[in-house]
């Protein structure tokens, strides 16, 4: 395995993560026979098959999977030393690998937009997901770290609080209970929610006030996005819970309204996580730091 090369190893993490060598080979802009020519010859260094092929599918073997961490690690050190001389050289550039769910989107792109202004050589890749989607991404480490509001409850991650994440139930300003000034939470089992998806942060959390206080809600719709939600909302098709970073324009336009029920806002946090001993690179770190002790002040003030 001595004289495997890093165009190798490219080409064996394309395939691993498309399941394709079709898809594999339009990724990395090569062709497909010279994509298979380098998987034979990493395959042959190996001494055992990479792949098996399940009908149209292509999945590690045993021998892959323990390739795919030795890879993964590989491409980690030489970014970790990459950084290091940029750090000692004192030039912060390079790039970047943020995951985070997709309710932040609405802050996300701000703060980040700040800080890019303050480094100009950094670029940052943002992938927005749900969350079970992103907790895939979490578990496999493919990202620098990952910004979601219900990190997982186990011991293998870090996760800190960098600003906090009040969720508001809103209603349509027309909604019949718009005038009321203080709404007790049973009173809320009476109407129809609009809610997330099965697994969000959001529903997650609204869940767990509910139950904690024997209250039955009725939903006659789920949505995968804030923004299907809040035109669902709007339309007056029911009441949802939302992150207040959500409906900022909405709630300034007179669109919706933060309803006045007990117990609400149901203050949460926005987490930055990562897998436990990780070694986060010098920029990655950079990013983190910022977001610590900026964060906040630029949401709050924004």
């Amino acid at each position: 395995m001595k004289h495997l090369t890093l165009r190798q190893l490219r080409a064996f993490e394309a395939v691993a993560h498309h399941g394709s060598f079709t898809a594999a080979s339009l990724a990395l802009h090569v062709t497909q026979p010279t994509l298979s020519m380098q998987i034979k010859r990493l395959t042959a260094m190996a001494g055992a098959p990479l792949f098996e092929q399940i009908g149209k599918r292509i999945f590690l073997t045993e021998a892959g999977r323990e390739l795919i961490v030795t890879s993964r690690a590989i491409f980690a050190d030489l970014t970790r030393f990459e950084m290091a001389i940029a750090n000692l050289k004192g030039i912060k550039q390079g790039n970047l690998r943020i995951a985070a769910v997709t309710t932040t989107e609405y802050f996300a792109p701000r703060l980040l937009g700040v800080f890019l202004q303050r480094y100009p050589g950094i670029t940052v890749s943002l992938k927005l997901l749900n969350r079970e989607a992103l907790l895939e991404r979490l578990k496999d480490n493919l990202d620098d770290f990952y910004i979601l509001g219900q990190p997982p409850h186990d011991d293998d991650v870090e996760a800190i609080v960098f600003v906090e994440n009040p969720l508001e139930i809103i209603a349509s300003t027309s909604h019949s209970l718009a005038k009321n000034a203080c709404i007790p939470l049973a009173r809320i089992a009476d109407e129809n929610f609009i809610l997330r998806e099965r697994g969000s942060g959001t529903r997650m959390a609204l869940e767990r006030l509910l139950k904690a206080h024997n209250v039955r809600i009725t939903s006659s719709m789920e949505l995968g996005s804030n923004e299907a939600i809040k035109q669902a909302v709007v339309g007056g098709l029911g009441i949802a819970v939302l992150s207040r970073h959500a409906l900022t324009n909405e709630m300034a336009a007179g669109k919706l309204m933060a309803l006045p029920v007990s117990g609400f806002p149901l203050m949460g946090n926005w987490y930055i996580v990562y897998p436990k001993g990780k070694q986060l690179s010098v920029l990655a770190k950079t990013l983190y730091e910022f977001l610590l002790n900026e964060g906040k002040a630029l949401l709050v003030g924004g």
